[in-house]
């Protein structure tokens, strides 16, 4: 008799257990579709073309997020040329190389923790690093060290100032923990049976790193890689910290250049009284969900492109 009772207090706790989980997943659901609909409601009406080419303007009629949309593109640029073999490495050399002792916990603990910092803390890093690199060449910019012409595209300074490049390094700092844990999760899912294999046929371990451990890891890392990137794109914070502008009548040069994101501009615009101007940023919280969308496709299609059978 006991065991019938226990066995339908276990059904009961499933089945109560499993409604719950459908609950909340229909509610958070719900609550996304209601946010969609309203910003396609709000924004589709002002979205253009010629929304998408024009320069910030204060008459909405004439405003668009050119300035932001490029600035978005140059700095998420420098962040994934500069995080993803950084933090690639980093996983790979954490797995594959290093030996376990307390030193390497430590900083497997310290890299946890690190993806768990809120973005605003990496602002003031990239303040205090990139964008004044501690006081060491100056308070300002009148005493900044230049190499080549202002108007070039090589035209280089330190400090960095609040430019494409501080702001590409600022992200890289932000998403460069999600790498790495993304990447070590994905090359500890290879079996070691692989290794094994390619050991005793006589490869060493940097060949069977190269050679067979990445080609197999690589699905999952491209995959965290570009979410990691996703995020990267809907970040404001930390750009906000390292003084990102919020009208920029121009698209970046070179990598000392001014500039604007998205995040900002929605925030810019959604922060003024004037009704005309929720619905631009409407319009820009669209292009910036088409741009996410386009990630995560990538991502789902090189997942799908380079997913091979392990034997």
């Amino acid at each position: 008799m006991s065991t019938h009772r226990s066995i339908a207090s276990r059904l009961w706790h499933d089945r109560t257990f499993l409604w719950a989980c459908l609950i909340a997943a229909n509610i958070a659901m719900l609550v996304l579709a209601v946010l969609i609909i309203s910003i396609f409601w709000q924004g589709f009406g002002t979205l253009s073309w010629s929304f998408i080419t024009h320069f910030a303007s204060r008459k909405p009629a004439e405003a668009g997020i050119r300035a932001p949309l490029m600035g978005s593109i140059w700095v998420c640029s420098i962040c994934a040329l500069t995080a993803l073999p950084l933090g690639i490495a980093t996983a790979v050399f954490l797995e594959e190389f290093a030996k376990k002792s307390r030193f390497t916990r430590i900083i497997q603990t310290n890299i946890m923790n690190l993806a768990g910092v809120p973005s605003i803390v990496y602002g003031i890093l990239g303040l205090t690093a990139f964008a004044r690199m501690f006081g060491a060449f100056g308070t300002n910019l009148d005493t900044a060290i230049t190499f080549g012409n202002q108007e070039s595209l090589f035209y280089f300074r330190l400090p960095f100032g609040s430019s494409v490049l501080a702001g590409g390094l600022t992200l890289m700092l932000v998403i460069l923990p999600v790498i790495i844990i993304a990447t070590q999760e994905s090359l500890r899912s290879v079996p070691s049976s692989l290794r094994a294999g390619a050991m005793a046929l006589g490869a060493t371990r940097w060949q069977t790193v190269w050679c067979i451990t990445l080609p197999a890891a690589i699905p999952g890392i491209m995959t965290g890689a570009i979410l990691a990137m996703s995020r990267a794109i809907g970040e404001s914070a930390p750009i906000l910290v390292l003084g990102g502008l919020l009208l920029v009548f121009n698209t970046p040069e070179n990598l000392m250049s001014d500039f604007a994101i998205l995040p900002l501009q929605i925030y810019h615009w959604a922060g003024k009284p004037q009704q005309v101007f929720h619905y631009l940023a409407g319009s820009a919280i669209i292009i910036q969900l088409v741009v996410l969308l386009i990630f995560n496709g990538i991502a789902v299609l090189i997942r799908q492109k380079l997913q091979k059978p392990l034997q």
